[in-house]
């Protein structure tokens, strides 16, 4: 399903992560580490938003001209089970219909590496996403990283809170990579083409 918005409205990009140096490499947070390479990408660099708790980057994707899109990259720093109300916050003052937020998130019912795209949906136990749809509902977009199970009788929040294993961060950067092409191919093309490249 494609939701068609006008051009013109601006997307947010929401990185899904919880802030400060120790949680950096987590699982947890490879929605920030997605981000981060689109700021990157872009050439600009974040800053604190206003009253909300969130690092924000204004700017554009895509090839110059009518393709472009503007988008506000967003880092909440309210950690992961309150993202809903800075998310909210932004969402209200840059004026952005619901179907044009995309929130990247670590998925555990998804090998690692895999992507999946999707509008809408449940939370699935993903407590930034229980909490952005608390705060506006559910029908926005998700693009959901897998990280896989944790090993044998590991809980789930002490997997999603530790690092990449040493094995894991060979492959992160290309992971993360074609993660953040998925972000740009949805906002350039839409949801049916960027899920029939990017959903493996």
């Amino acid at each position: 399903m494609d939701v068609t918005t006008p051009a013109s409205d601006p997307w947010l990009i929401v990185g899904l992560g919880n802030p400060g140096p120790e949680y950096a490499m987590n699982r947890h947070n490879v929605g920030f580490m997605v981000v981060d390479l689109l700021a990157e990408r872009i050439g600009g660099k974040f800053k604190r938003a206003g009253k909300a708790q969130a690092q924000v980057l204004e700017g554009r994707i895509g090839p110059v001209g009518p393709a472009s899109r503007r988008v506000v990259i967003v880092k909440p720093t309210s950690y992961m089970n309150l993202s809903g109300g800075p998310v909210n916050a932004l969402r209200d003052f840059y004026k952005v219909p619901v179907a044009n937020i995309v929130a990247v998130h670590d998925e555990l019912d998804i090998d690692y590496g895999v992507l999946r795209l999707k509008l809408g949906g449940g939370d699935n136990g993903h407590n930034g996403l229980k909490s952005m749809t608390k705060a506006m509902g559910a029908d926005y977009h998700r693009v959901r990283f897998g990280i896989g199970r944790p090993p044998g009788r590991m809980q789930v929040a002490d997997f999603v809170l530790k690092d990449f294993s040493s094995a894991e961060r060979k492959e992160l950067d290309y992971f993360v990579d074609r993660a953040a092409d998925a972000v740009e191919c949805l906002l350039a093309e839409g949801l049916e083409r960027a899920q029939s490249t990017y959903n493996s």
